[in-house]
């Protein structure tokens, strides 16, 4: 193959990526927005999405003329198997966490500055939080966004906070701030847990800790504790703290005895 073709492949294989990307983390999407948000000429936009729909990784809407991710994206997702042993671990202690307390265990991983979630354990309550397996949130506003933030250098995470500035400010108690931002950040150390009090959404708080003995410098996994703020006695988030400090110890031994 010419050196042409292959640097057109290339970004064609980029372009195809970006869209996936960019079609998951919405519900759907136009193509007036791919076209925006992506920076991908028209005639090529058109083949791309061409090509993913018909392959079923990008589902299209004649209706409302809206794309989605396709039932193909699903299923290879499903042959994932990144973390599947730590997984077996630590999810009957997560389920155990989850029913001892009443409310929602969530494990995480970074994904630049956003922590995606992997693991979610639920409580047999009605009202619960309502999440899901592969949900990204912003880590500056939730607790173990911090709590992963923490498992980096110091400077990377400083490094990534910035690039992303101005930080959503999603309530009036979202720290936004990068300086005010880092040093929650530090504090996870002297700590060993972090919070959101209701910074991502109001009336929800959440408490976090890091995982460093499952973590390294690609992957950094931590592990939280949501629950509707009217549910949080006066003692938080020392007493919820108290219950995660406890289920971790119990996963260190199984991982590290």
């Amino acid at each position: 193959m010419a050196t042409d073709e292959k640097a057109t492949s290339v970004k064609s294989a980029e372009r195809a990526l970006s869209l996936i990307e960019f079609v998951s983390e919405h519900e759907s999407v136009s193509f007036g927005e791919i076209l925006t948000e992506l920076s991908i000429p028209r005639s090529s936009a058109h083949g791309l999405l061409q090509t993913l729909t018909s392959t079923g990784w990008v589902a299209h809407d004649p209706r409302t003329r809206q794309y989605s991710l396709g039932l193909r994206a699903w299923q290879v997702g499903q042959n994932f198997r990144g973390n599947t042993d730590l997984l077996g671990i630590v999810r009957p202690i997560m389920d155990k966490l989850a029913a001892g307390v009443g409310e929602t265990v969530q494990l995480a991983q970074l994904d630049g500055v956003n922590n995606t979630y992997i693991a979610i354990s639920q409580p047999a309550r009605t009202m619960r939080l309502a999440s899901s397996v592969g949900m990204q949130l912003p880590a500056h506003a939730t607790g173990i966004g911090k709590a992963l933030l923490s498992l980096l250098p110091r400077e990377e995470a400083e490094r990534r906070l910035r690039a992303a500035a101005p930080l959503a400010h999603l309530t009036e108690h979202t720290v936004s701030d990068v300086d005010e931002l880092l040093a929650l950040v530090d504090r996870v150390h002297e700590d060993g847990y972090a919070v959101d009090d209701e910074e991502y959404m109001s009336g929800c708080r959440c408490v976090a800790v890091p995982l460093p003995y499952v973590s390294d410098r690609d992957t950094q996994l931590a592990i939280s504790l949501t629950m509707p703020t009217s549910r949080t006695t006066a003692e938080w988030p020392l007493d919820i703290y108290e219950s995660l400090r406890r289920s971790m110890a119990e996963l260190e031994t199984l991982i590290r005895p």
